[in-house]
């Protein structure tokens, strides 16, 4: 994908994003509006006309109310969203001594783009996930599994980290986070709102006499609306996530010029990502999302075959499908096999380069007896054979 597409596409999104985050603001108000519908229908007996007018008149007057506590929600989140996400996956940051190869990669892809390097945490699970969160330079991280790390090489890891910074460069991550909080927040009141229904409607059918047919239509066009805006706000956080998961891949593929490496990543991810200590914020917010919605509807990611797809069209890439690991019996924690010692092939900081397929960065050098004398045909050194 040329730079000018890829740009293109990255500000088109970001536009898009903005007027999704509006339509949620809308939907909040929407909520309110339907709140006070069913607060008018509970309290006086009135044309349905009448009591939408009423109802538009307390929304009215609500809607300050609304925008400050939504604001307050977003404030709270901006301060403690990490520490919550800590929390539920149990992330721990590390630094360059614990993970000496995780963290020079990172940095690595950091100094080649000028990008302030985001803090780096590892969650312990099997899992093979990543993904990043933060609402500013001070707070962004990026957060891997340590079955990720175990299970892909320094090539296809390096891809996994360029696909979350690209989300930080993006904007992505900020976006993200504030649109699964007003997402929240409607949830939250939808069924609360729904709850004091349920215990309402027993009060409101043992009250009293009158013609009560205006209020229960109030009520219908209330509930409507709730469940309006609810799904609606389902489907434009999902819709967030689908589409900038291109982008991230593409991005990923600028930063490190390794297209086959994004594939494999994602071929090896796939249907290994689940994360079963985190919420479904969480992971709508990882690399790949391996829950699943009413016939695809509800699912916060494309497909892993649509993205390696776009990755082959328009990347140049190769895809080698399907990718099997290596057996739990096979190697312990860490990598390593179960008598302690480095599996075959295998460092202490991860495989060789040619093991990888990322190629070493000088040609490999055939080993050498002590005592003996190679001549000019089993001897090379690193810019070719040694002449007598």
């Amino acid at each position: 994908m040329a730079a000018y597409g890829l740009y293109t596409h990255i500000q088109s999104n970001k536009r898009r994003s903005i007027a999704l985050l509006v339509g949620l603001f809308f939907l909040v108000y929407l909520l309110v509006y339907a709140g006070a519908l069913l607060g008018e229908a509970f309290t006086i007996d009135a044309p349905p006309d009448e009591l939408l007018r009423r109802a538009l008149h307390d929304a009215l007057y609500a809607a300050p109310w609304a925008t400050l506590g939504t604001a307050l929600w977003i404030l709270i989140a901006y301060k403690f969203h990490q520490s919550m996400i800590d929390a539920v996956t149990g992330g721990r940051e590390v630094t360059r001594q614990q993970e000496p190869r995780l963290y020079n990669l990172l940095e690595n892809l950091c100094i080649s783009r000028g990008i302030t390097t985001p803090k780096l945490k590892v969650i312990e699970d099997d899992g093979l996930n990543a993904f990043a969160t933060g609402m500013n330079d001070k707070q962004y991280s990026i957060t891997v599994t340590s079955g990720l790390i175990n299970s892909l090489n320094d090539a296809e890891i390096e891809s996994v980290l360029g696909h979350e910074l690209t989300h930080i460069r993006n904007g992505d991550v900020r976006m993200l986070v504030i649109a699964v909080i007003i997402a929240g927040v409607i949830a939250f009141f939808a069924e609360l709102v729904f709850r004091l229904m349920f215990q309402g409607g027993f009060r409101w059918r043992s009250r009293g006499s009158g013609d009560r047919k205006g209020a229960g239509l109030a009520m219908l066009i209330a509930l409507a609306l709730i469940a309006v805006a609810w799904i609606l706000s389902i489907v434009i956080r999902f819709s967030l996530s689908r589409k900038r998961e291109y982008l991230a891949d593409a991005g990923s593929v600028e930063l490190t010029k390794n297209p086959d490496a994004m594939i494999s990543a994602l071929r090896k991810i796939e249907g290994r990502g689940e994360l079963p200590a985190a919420t479904s914020a969480v992971m709508e917010m990882c690399i790949d999302n391996p829950r699943e919605g009413f016939s695809n509807v509800f699912d916060t990611h494309p497909p892993i075959d649509g993205r390696v797809a776009a990755l082959v069209k328009f990347a140049g890439g190769h895809d080698p499908g399907r990718l099997a690991l290596p057996a739990p019996s096979e190697t312990g924690a860490g990598g390593e096999s179960e008598d302690g010692d480095q599996p075959a092939g295998r460092g202490p900081w991860g495989e060789p380069p040619d093991a990888r397929g990322d190629g070493p960065f000088l040609p490999a050098r055939p080993p050498i007896e002590l005592g003996s004398s190679p001549g000019a045909e089993s001897e090379r050194g690193p810019w070719g054979p040694h002449r007598k």
